[in-house]
Formats: structure tokens, C-alpha cells, sequence
């Protein structure tokens, strides 16, 4: 990173806050779960549908967001991105009733699922090739760090602000467009194939490689399921299954969204000297020995441990996931198909939180056991398919010259 210019520190730094900022926005809603439940009058499972609403419609949002970067640029496009899913953030804090609070989310998970896919493809298509496993690995530590963000401001925040007022705080992301408008130029590799008059279809590209995309897609369900079915209910998971206090529980997952953070970084640049997907399948299995820990422990320090574990496992492997896809997806399809393959992943995913809910209710509430299913399961799975991928380490990605 000492050799890059300040451009693409530039670039790197916007793409890495505006994911931040974004899963920010998501994950003020799971520190919430309970007094939205108590709020509208409706059991856990009912609230939980939000989340899944917010999962189910990003795939929309990654085709209309990418499909419209490429077609006018990368820059543009996150900006008005960030706009749009700072505007439901907010709307989501007046809702008056539940259905109204279930369009927002909506709206905004149609928003949210464009950000992935236009800031990476802008991140890497700026930053020299061989620093993608650095950078795979920093801007996907932005979706923890949201998480540890949000766990502060819950923290710090909730019992003032309530959870209007969270929802409030979560419009702050607009503050990020005057540095995007000035500081960050459009991605070299775009301008590039825009004086070639390069002409972009999803739907060719998608038969081309019909394979490819629907292995991705698998992939990405299963990783889908690794990080929300160990996270959005483990805030829940604390404060009803172990009577925690909000300042425990904040305490609890600002040490695993460190974690998070510190394995998505760690495994990106591991990926650059034994490869992509030894990478991904060496934290994934290192996951299943920390499950009993993490989902069956007592006491705040050997659960915190836990958690810390497992995050640092999970984003680990998610760590290598942005450059993977970059490099795996035709050039002419980065803005949009690896956000659409890793949002329709979410949409397969997006029961998750509803699935867990269910089998916690119909075990007497125990979450621990919910959550320890999933994760174990996808954890062996993601494995298996990791191992039947392609690996790409050392590939370059032409038009930054």
C-alpha cells in the first residue's frame, strides 16, 4: 500500500466506508429486533421478516444499481446508491405501522444491494493487481466494521435515543458524497472500455456462462448463510437467551466485528501466497472446532471468546470473496454480475433469520442451537464447492495503464 498513489487511496477509502456505512444501516436493525417486536405488537419470528425482506429484494438492487454503472460509470452511480439507501434508513425511523416498516426495509434492501458490486468493482479495478488480495480483504472487513459501528452507537446511544433514533443516526452515510465528488475519479478500467465503445448485455453473458454463474450463486448462498446465520440473531441470541445488558452485548460484538475485521484483512493477503481458495477453505473448516464455544458456552468472557473466534473464521473466508469474484466474472460484467450473484445468494439466504427464529422457538427458545445447525452445515458445504472453483491468484485485470 506504500506504492500506491493517492488516487487509489483515495478510491480505496471511499469504497471500503461506503460498504462500511452501509452494513451499518443493515445492522442497526438486528440491536433492535426485540423492541420492534414490542413496539408493533408482533412475536420475533414476524419482526425477523424484516430482515428477511432486506436480504430477499438485493439481488433487484444489484442488477438496477450495476446494470446502471456500467453504463454511466462506476462513481456516479455509488453516490446516487448512497443517497437512496440513506433516504429508507430514514423513512425507516418514522414508520407508522408494521407493513410500513416492511416496505421501507424493502426499499432499502433494493438500495443496499447495489453498493456491494459498484464499490468493489470500482475499488478493484483502481488499485494495482498485486494488492487486489490486500484490498479484497480490507473492503470486505467494511461489513463488520458496520457492524462494530453499530454496535457502539447501540451502545453508547440506545438508551437515549431509542430505536427511532438509531434508525435516525443511520442516515450519517450521506456525509460521505462531497469526499466521493471531489477526492474519487472514475475506474480506469471503465473509461477505458468506454473509448473502445465496448458494449455491455447481462443476459449474454449470463447464458454464456450459465455455469459459472450458477455455481457463484450456490457459493454465495452458502456464505450468505455463514455470516447472517452468525450474526443477525446473536445480538438476540445474547440479550433473551443469556438476560445480557445492552452494554454487555455491545461490549460482545465489538470484540468479534474486531475479529471480523482482523480475519477478513488477515486471509485476503494469505490468499496472495498459498491462493484463493485454500484460503477460503482453511478458515471456513477452522470455523467447525470453535461452534461448540461460540453457540454453548455460558458466561459473557467464554461466550465473547467465542464469538471472537468465529468471526474471525467467518470474515476470514469472506475476506477473499471480493477479489475472487472479481477475477472468476467476464471484464465487461464487474460492476453488476459478481453483486448479482452474491445478492441472489442472499435472496436464497434471506430466510435465514426466519429459519433460525423458527428452530430456536421449537426448541424452547434456544438459539444457540438454531444458529450452531446452520453454521456448521454451510461451513462443511462452502468447503466442498471452494474446492470445485478455479483458482485465479496472479491474475491481471487490464485498462488501469
Amino acid at each position: 500500500m506504500l506504492h500506491w498513489t493517492a488516487t487509489q487511496k483515495n478510491v480505496a477509502f471511499s469504497c471500503f466506508t461506503s460498504w462500511m456505512l452501509d452494513a451499518f444501516d443493515f445492522f442497526i436493525l438486528v440491536f433492535v429486533l426485540s423492541d420492534l417486536a414490542d413496539y408493533f405488537h408482533r412475536s420475533m419470528t414476524e419482526v425477523s421478516l424484516a430482515i428477511m425482506l432486506t436480504l430477499a429484494v438485493r439481488p433487484a438492487g444489484a442488477l438496477l444499481f450495476g446494470w446502471l454503472a456500467e453504463k454511466y460509470g462506476r462513481r456516479p452511480i455509488l453516490m446516487l446508491n448512497i443517497v437512496m439507501f440513506s433516504l429508507f434508513e430514514l423513512l425507516s425511523a418514522w414508520s407508522p405501522t408494521f407493513t410500513a416498516f416492511l416496505i421501507f426495509r424493502g426499499l432499502y434492501g433494493v438500495a443496499m444491494g447495489g453498493i456491494w458490486g459498484v464499490a468493489s468493482s470500482l475499488a478493484m479495478e483502481t488499485i494495482p493487481d498485486r494488492s487486489r488480495g490486500l484490498m479484497s480483504g480490507v473492503f470486505q472487513a467494511g461489513y463488520p466494521c458496520g457492524y462494530l459501528l453499530a454496535s457502539v452507537i447501540f451502545g453508547l446511544c440506545y438508551t437515549l435515543l431509542g430505536w427511532r433514533g438509531m434508525f435516525l443516526v443511520g442516515t450519517a452515510p450521506v456525509l460521505l458524497l462531497p469526499f466521493i465528488y471531489f477526492r474519487v475519479p472514475e475506474s480506469p478500467v471503465w473509461l477505458a472500455s468506454k473509448a473502445k465503445a465496448e458494449k455491455y448485455a447481462l443476459l449474454p453473458i449470463i447464458r454464456q456462462h450459465a455455469r459459472l454463474c450458477l455455481y457463484l450463486v450456490l457459493l454465495m448462498a452458502c456464505f450468505n448463510f455463514f455470516s447472517h446465520g452468525t450474526q443477525d440473531l446473536y445480538p438476540t441470541f445474547l440479550k433473551i437467551q443469556h438476560q445480557f445488558d445492552a452494554h454487555t452485548i455491545s461490549v460482545i460484538a465489538i470484540s468479534y466485528n474486531i475479529a471480523a475485521m482482523a480475519g477478513g484483512i488477515g486471509f485476503g493477503l494469505l490468499s496472495e501466497k498459498i491462493g484463493r481458495k485454500k484460503a477460503i477453505m482453511l478458515a471456513s473448516f477452522l470455523a467447525l472446532p470453535v461452534l461448540p464455544l461460540w453457540a454453548f458456552s455460558s458466561g459473557s468472557w467464554m461466550i465473547g471468546l467465542g464469538a471472537f473466534l468465529m468471526q474471525f473464521m467467518v470474515q476470514g473466508a469472506w475476506g477473499v470473496i471480493p477479489t475472487w469474484l472479481t477475477e472468476l466474472v467476464p471484464a465487461n460484467a464487474r460492476a453488476v454480475l459478481p453483486g448479482f450473484v452474491y445478492q441472489s445468494g442472499n435472496l436464497i439466504a434471506s430466510v435465514n433469520a426466519t429459519l433460525q427464529s423458527g428452530i430456536a422457538s421449537a426448541h424452547g427458545g434456544n438459539y444457540g442451537l438454531s444458529m450452531a445447525l446452520v453454521a456448521g452445515v454451510v461451513a462443511v458445504l462452502i468447503c466442498l464447492l471452494t474446492a470445485l472453483g478455479k483458482e485465479t491468484r496472479g491474475m491481471t485485470i487490464t485498462g488501469k495503464e
